[in-house]
């Protein structure tokens, strides 16, 4: 595929947001008080009102920050959580990140790519564990268009298990294609398409991404719009954080956001804030260039639930499982959990091996042991795919979340898919926890939608499948 940067405009005015930054330094308390009244109104934050939070240091107002993102989280998600897993399809690649285990130049990286078979088998152990939501993860190398990416997506779709069906979502984490080659994985009925710009600073950029499709910085910067013009209502954008300021990248991808939603009338249905991990042959990721403490990283983590109430936050298993825990309360709203990194992982039984991973995992614990701990903090695992299936996606989502809907409807088709997890798949201890709290939140419930939910509890434990409001 020839890349034609022709046109592209580089909307990431960097002198404008380093203006932001610094103008939003040291701000007063009655400052960022006055700002944490309004976010509680859940009507998000401009990029200066962001930058003033993002560099509140005082420990009264940081703990603040992080109680008023709580609020807004409850108010807007409750306690619900949705859970995925990544499969690796490839980490063969033509780029050279220089942080990442997958660059080109890695020879002790061992190179695979999955066939069909590969994939299915991969697909059944997910499905066997209780996956409903997959997101597909694959190198970036020339050889891997959209017509083949689209032929495993179809793979993953027709895999059934013999537990209680198919992957009912697929996501997809790929090198940014052109508009035919995203329509293609439209057509085949992909979720959301995510890729993460790293870092939004040019210069940093550049020198991270020296080869490969990947150097190119317009072309990457506007695979979103590209998707969306090809018809894929949602996407996920995210930052690499280490690799530069992330006071700079967090308003940068905000300011993406932002671009979005002004030429599609939508921004970003998710966005992810990974910070760099160890990977094998990488120096930088052993060592990160702009390392982000655990308070820095829990307060951006709170800043972007206030500046983005109703965006998806997506925390991978690179964090640990006490961060994930807390991070939880503050702002995340989709958990990745029991990955693995490199393709053909899953029916893998030595999968902790430096040499085949893109980088290394913070969370090592199963599935039904994330799910354990999740319900005993009072979350309820999700895996709902309703709103995809009944075309409620991109701007449509938007405006039904704003109103409410997230609660009325996303609540008790979270509790209909982890009904059916418990009776497939969960362990004895798990599936005691999860009926006890099953049980809670009907009794909470009254009115219609609260009879429709317990019919469908009650099919449920007879042998049906795949209900939802």
């Amino acid at each position: 595929m020839k890349l034609d940067t022709t046109g592209l405009d580089n909307f990431i005015d960097e002198k404008a947001i380093w203006g932001i930054v610094n103008q939003n330094a040291d701000a007063s308390t009655g400052r960022v008080q006055e700002i944490l009244d309004k976010a509680l109104e859940a009507k998000g934050l401009t990029l200066e009102e962001t930058a003033c939070l993002l560099q509140t240091e005082d420990p009264e107002l940081n703990e603040a920050i992080l109680e008023t993102a709580g609020k807004v989280k409850q108010a807007i998600y409750g306690k619900r959580v949705v859970l995925f897993a990544p499969l690796y399809i490839t980490n063969e690649c033509s780029n050279r990140c220089a942080y990442c285990g997958f660059k080109d130049t890695n020879t002790e990286l061992v190179r695979r790519t999955l066939n069909p078979a590969e994939i299915k088998k991969e697909v059944s152990i997910l499905e066997d564990i209780g996956h409903k939501r997959l997101l597909l993860v694959y190198g970036e190398h020339p050889k891997f268009g959209g017509d083949w990416i689209a032929e495993t997506v179809r793979t993953v779709y027709e895999t059934v298990s013999e537990k209680s069906g198919e992957i009912r979502r697929v996501n997809i984490n790929c090198a940014p294609l052109d508009v035919e080659g995203f329509r293609k994985l439209h057509e085949v009925g992909i979720g959301t398409y995510q890729c993460f710009q790293e870092t939004y600073h040019p210069q940093t950029y550049a020198e991270l991404h020296p080869r490969g499709h990947k150097k190119h910085f317009l072309w990457r910067l506007h695979a979103m719009h590209r998707a969306m013009e090809a018809g894929i209502d949602d996407v996920g954008m995210g930052a690499l954080l280490g690799l530069y300021d992330y006071r700079f990248d967090i308003i940068a991808l905000l300011a993406h956001a932002a671009e979005l939603e002004k030429r599609f009338g939508v921004g970003p249905h998710t966005l992810s804030f990974p910070r760099l991990e160890p990977a094998l042959n990488s120096d930088i990721a052993f060592n990160p260039p702009y390392p982000i403490s655990d308070t820095q990283f829990k307060r951006l983590v709170a800043v972007l639930r206030l500046a983005v109430p109703f965006t998806g936050l997506i925390l991978s298993t690179r964090e640990n499982k006490e961060m994930r825990r807390e991070l939880l309360d503050i702002g995340v709203s989709q958990l990745s959990a029991g990955s693995r990194t490199y393709p053909g992982a899953y029916s893998d039984p030595n999968f902790d091996r430096p040499e085949v991973q893109q980088f290394c995992v913070g969370d090592n614990r199963n599935l039904d042991e994330v799910i354990q701990e999740i319900v005993q903090h009072g979350y309820t695992p999700s895996w709902c795919t309703a709103c995809y299936r009944e075309g409620r996606t991109g701007e449509e989502f938007m405006k039904l979340a704003k109103n409410g809907f997230i609660q009325n409807f996303c609540r008790p088709n979270a509790l209909l898919t982890f009904n059916e997890y418990l009776q497939d798949y969960a362990s004895e201890a798990t599936r005691d926890v999860g009926h006890k709290l099953i049980q809670d939140e009907v009794e909470k419930g009254s009115g219609t939608c609260q009879k429709n939910l317990e019919d469908r509890l009650s099919r449920i434990e007879q042998g049906e499948r795949d209900l939802y409001l």
